[in-house]
């Protein structure tokens, strides 16, 4: 009898669509050149399976991913799962050379991991050079099933993903200013799902229209895919109630506008109008900028369409479009204001788990800098003076990149001459960070590692600096959510700021912006073993070295240590 009682239970299991413990699925991600043509400019660009943006990929928390990436262009490429925790499964986390080689022309490798404890909008890209430019989707990751959303449900659900659009090769651009050791080029246009809009040259057709009914409810999955640019965005004549950030759920709050960093996603409740406008409403995100470098100063829009009844018989095109009122380009108020509204939700099934207790306390300054300009050509500069180049570095060491994954190296025992671990924990040079630079602007360089025991609760205090200009800095830590503690502006005092630190419902989040001048503390539990990137997530200030890593150890429990490697995983 016992016998057949487990034998209906398991036929009963295999029967579920999507049981509780989530299913496998595979995906199959062809990287392809393809011809895409955007402000009367074509161009061969670097796409995932033939589209731009990508195509989107959908799984429920619990499930299992197997995404096989083929390689069929010149480029090496290799593919981070932005915000994916990636428990125990760091080899598929993607960026290149910390946790794999990159997948080289005519290979393949499969990126298997499971979604564990995350429901929300993430985003994958490439993760070597500049090629996130085109390559890049949306994850969606649903609930369980028969787990509700803790807000209304809405009507339908849209990701909208955000980027820019050069109409040169991304990569001959970045290869220039490496060259000259100036900035990169700006790009030509944004973009709001691979559209730029009709506020751009040539683009009328090229435009991203929202159709929607009156008295319903729509969830805005919005992603920053975009290399360089923290963008404000806004619908004309609309509120928002922001829900989630990060795939994190937040208390909820209305806003008409949002400010959304590169490499952070926040999904928007949109209620619309009860009955139909006669009108439509312009969408529109432009740049929140606080560097002194040039910037593209333009506008992405979408057409936000209500459906017309059958007796309305005005045209679309002739029907008044409305356009949103966006904060000034250095709106540094309204940018702090609306960091501060977000919080955890801290309910009972949605716990904000702060480490009250703190193992290790880091003090890590970010910012920019100088290196001697390269004379072998015989050329002078482009960087600050004719004799130097940019650079950014973390605690003045400006990260180089390794020729050899630094996972790999790690785990086989052969990191001698692949990294160091010796990452300092305060700037070995203090400094007024926000006040008067000091004369000497040159940074170091090296392939430096923070390591930490398995389950070490760490604070982490990143500063900016005012070297070559004070600058917001979205950093993204790879590997891990973190709790936005506290920010401020001016430099972190270590004996005031803490006693404001909020340890209740901080946001929960995967990219914070480090305030233009100011200081940003986060607290994490290190329980992922492996190595874990943590960089600026604007594309300029990665390239010049503002990156290091975390490299966490092996715990004592089998459920405590990394996964082999796979056998595909790509060789350098």
């Amino acid at each position: 009898m016992a016998v057949w009682l487990l034998f209906v239970v398991f036929s009963c299991v295999l029967l579920l669509p999507d049981p509780a413990f989530g299913i496998t699925r595979h995906y199959t991600l062809d990287i392809k050149m393809h011809n895409v043509t955007r402000l009367c400019h074509t161009k061969t660009l670097v796409s995932v399976n033939g589209q731009f943006p990508g195509p989107k990929l959908i799984a429920r928390e619990g499930d299992q991913l197997l995404i096989k990436v083929v390689n069929h262009v010149t480029n090496n490429i290799s593919i981070h799962w932005h915000g994916i925790r990636q428990l125990r499964s760091g080899w598929a986390d993607g960026p290149a050379y910390i946790t794999q080689c990159p997948i080289q022309t005519g290979q393949s490798y499969v990126y298997n991991y499971t979604i564990v404890g995350q429901r929300g909008t993430l985003f994958y890209h490439a993760h070597i050079s500049w090629l996130r430019a085109t390559v890049y989707g949306p994850i969606i990751i649903l609930p369980k099933r028969g787990v509700p959303y803790p807000f209304p449900k809405p009507h339908k659900e849209v990701p909208m993903i955000f980027g820019e659009w050069f109409n040169a090769d991304t990569e001959a651009i970045i290869r220039q200013a490496t060259q000259t050791g100036g900035g990169p080029n700006v790009s030509d246009a944004y973009t709001i799902n691979g559209l730029p809009g009709p506020l751009y040259n040539c683009s009328a057709k090229d435009t991203f229209r929202l159709r929607v009914k009156p008295g319903k409810t729509y969830l805005l999955r919005l992603i920053n895919a975009a290399l360089n640019d923290e963008l404000f965005f806004s619908i004309a004549n609309h509120t928002v109630t922001v829900v989630e950030a990060d795939a994190i759920y937040v208390k909820p709050f209305e806003t008409d506008t949002i400010l959304i960093a590169p490499g952070q996603t926040t999904n928007l409740l949109l209620k619309t109008k009860p009955s139909y406008p006669n009108a439509s409403f312009f969408m529109t995100a432009r740049p929140y900028v606080t560097g002194q470098g040039t910037f593209d100063n333009s506008t992405v829009a979408g057409i936000l369409e209500y459906e017309q009844p059958k007796h309305v018989k005005t045209s679309i095109k002739n029907l008044h479009l409305f356009t949103p009122k966006l904060p000034a380009l250095n709106d540094t108020n309204f940018a702090t204001k609306f960091s501060n509204k977000l919080r955890s939700l801290n309910s009972k099934k949605y716990p904000a788990n702060v480490p009250l207790k703190v193992d290790r306390k880091f003090f890590f300054t970010v910012g920019l800098g100088t290196t001697p300009c390269n004379h072998k050509n015989n050329q002078t500069c482009q960087g600050p003076t004719n004799t130097t180049m940019f650079a950014a570095s973390i605690s003045n060491i400006s990260f180089t990149m390794p020729t050899k994954a630094l996972l790999q190296s790690h785990y086989s025992g052969k990191s001698q001459g692949v990294y160091s671990s010796n990452f300092p924990w305060n700037p070995i040079v203090p400094f007024n960070y926000t006040g008067t630079p000091p004369n000497n602007t040159m940074v170091s360089t090296g392939t430096n590692l923070m390591v930490l025991r398995y389950n070490t609760s760490v604070e982490l205090v990143m500063q900016d600096t005012s070297i070559l200009g004070a600058e917001s800095h979205p950093l993204h830590l790879h590997g891990f959510n973190f709790f936005v503690v506290g920010q401020g502006f001016g430099n972190f005092d270590p004996n005031k700021d803490p006693k404001n630190f909020n340890l209740v419902d901080p946001i929960e989040r995967n990219t914070v912006g480090v305030p233009s001048g100011g200081w940003a503390a986060i607290r994490f539990l290190a329980d992922n073993p492996g190595v874990w990137f943590m960089h600026c997530h604007l594309e300029v200030h990665t390239s010049w070295g503002l990156r290091m890593a975390w490299l966490v150890l092996d715990g004592d429990k089998p459920d405590q240590k990394l996964l082999p490697p796979p056998a595909d995983l790509p060789k350098c």
